[in-house]
């Protein structure tokens, strides 16, 4: 008697194979994302978050869990509809809730509730976290005082196709977003030896939407606008060289941009260029010190 050369498991059902497919981007679409739930990481805390796209705003992290609508305050409730996350309640028994409500790294002030010891919960694991050297809170570095010292905004301002934005990493240290063939997201950095770069430059502090200029203010901006108009759309998609020449490679992470404007972004106005060195102040006594 010949066996079967099919494979079966031990109950003789035949094993089913399971096809590898690997997902793909159509070449209509509005996203170049994965998915619509980017998982990350808050820099602040250190706990799991989800991005999540809004109309015509900034992407929002949102908790990645739900919650019961009845224990979250109404001007706190957040649902997912296609993808897109709304700063309202649904109806629903559960409700979505913004990270920043909740991040232990914030002070922010709520009615006694059940978020209170969610934000207790979070803020055990962030502790955990530093203790096992999983996480490193970003501290703000000391204001530098030696003439050597030089200045590197931690989030610089970056002005392409006539649009200034802010960058969540400095210039140097913005990765592109594509994915790679291992499904990883690329290593590789936008700003290299083999790309043209940008100048930094004073410009006066202008606000986005036809807003007036803010009285004796300028910024230091990394200016782009003197690049080839596929070089500067190359930044704006956040793409190695690469990855803009295979377009069918999606993106594993949301960009780095967020369009700046002067009245909330006021911490990250910079009225030096930088790497420009301090020049040394003389005293009375003779000795120099670093002008502040």
């Amino acid at each position: 008697m010949r066996s079967s050369s099919t494979p079966r498991h031990w109950d003789g059902s035949p094993v089913g194979a399971c096809t590898r497919r690997s997902l793909r981007i159509e070449h209509d679409s509005p996203s170049r994302l994965l998915r619509c739930a980017q998982p990350d990481r808050c820099r602040e805390c250190g706990n799991p978050v989800e991005w999540y796209d809004r109309n015509l705003a900034r992407p929002v992290r949102l908790h990645p869990r739900e919650l019961p609508a009845a224990e979250v305050p109404t001007a706190y409730r957040w649902h997912v509809s296609s993808g897109v996350a709304h700063p309202a309640g649904d109806g629903r028994a559960w409700c979505r809730l913004a990270h920043a409500t909740v991040c232990p790294a914030r002070d922010v002030e709520l009615e006694p509730s059940v978020l209170d010891g969610l934000r207790r919960t979070l803020a055990l694991n962030t502790r955990r976290l530093i203790d096992t050297g999983a996480f490193c809170p970003d501290v703000p570095s000391p204001r530098p005082t030696a003439r050597r010292d030089v200045c590197r905004p931690a989030r610089p301002v970056v002005q392409l196709l006539y649009v200034r934005y802010l960058a969540a990493l400095p210039v140097d240290e913005i990765h592109c977003v594509a994915q790679t063939r291992h499904r990883n997201r690329c290593t590789q950095r936008l700003c290299s030896a083999d790309t043209p770069a940008g100048v930094w430059t004073l410009v006066p502090a202008t606000a986005t939407k036809g807003q007036l200029a803010l009285q004796g203010e300028v910024m230091a901006v990394y200016d782009l606008t003197g690049l080839p108009y596929a070089e500067q759309l190359r930044w704006r998609m956040q793409r190695c060289p690469s990855h803009v020449a295979a377009p069918s490679a999606a993106d594993l992470a949301l960009g780095d941009w967020e369009p700046f404007d002067p009245f909330l972004h006021g911490a990250h106005i910079h009225n030096r260029l930088p790497n420009h060195a301090r020049r040394p102040r003389l005293t009375r006594s003779g000795r120099g010190t670093a002008a502040p």
